[in-house]
């Protein structure tokens, strides 16, 4: 049985389980919970970088990071699944995929200056830098709102995770300006029961 390394209320594990989840491969995975912050965790001699997710596999080799689990997953369920074949397709699908992770990377880095560093040397300056990168990529989806294929491809499913980090960690504040984005979320929760059943209580 292949083990998934992640924490609950990492994004990136999210995305994994979920994608798991809609290619039925859920009971081939058992999660185990990682703690970055452990210099004792295994985490930091499976991937030599200390992030998660990473997937053992049943010869011992570990795959980070999400993207290549993804596309790993996506393999085993005999490809295109959530990765299309056809170019257009899939390189649309590992733009909405680089977007909604791009997402995630500004908002860590948020949450990360409030929980490093001391209210008192915040800098303000990275802060709204990292910030307008948020606005100005919830701007381009909620222009052109991604579709929802019957099996969501890996864009699909990271831009849920990524609006779903919004509003774990941001207290849903993107959905008063972003509706048919908002709209788009709730569309994938109500037709995917894995975002449902990865969520985490804020």
């Amino acid at each position: 049985m292949m083990i998934l390394r992640t924490s609950p209320p990492s994004p990136f594990g999210r995305k994994i389980n979920i994608a798991a989840g809609v290619l039925g491969l859920s009971e081939q995975i058992r999660i185990e919970r990682a703690d970055t912050i452990d210099p004792a965790d295994p985490v930091r001699q499976q991937n030599p970088l200390g992030k998660i997710p990473v997937l053992l596999l049943d010869d011992g080799t570990a795959l980070y990071d999400s993207r290549v689990i993804l596309e790993y997953l996506d393999h085993l369920a005999g490809g295109g699944r959530i990765i299309p074949k056809e170019p257009s397709a899939r390189f649309a699908a590992l733009r909405l995929q680089a977007l909604a992770d791009g997402i995630l990377d500004a908002a860590i880095l948020q949450v990360y200056e409030g929980r490093w560093r001391a209210v008192e040397i915040h800098e303000p300056k990275w802060l709204a830098h990292q910030s307008d990168k948020v606005s100005r990529a919830l701007t381009a989806l909620e222009a052109d709102p991604p579709g929802l294929d019957a099996v969501p491809h890996v864009g699909q499913i990271a831009t849920a995770c990524a609006l779903g980090y919004l509003d774990f960690r941001f207290d849903r504040a993107w959905r008063r300006v972003h509706s048919r984005l908002a709209a788009w979320l709730d569309q994938f929760e109500s037709k995917i029961p894995a975002y449902a059943a990865t969520r985490v209580a804020a």
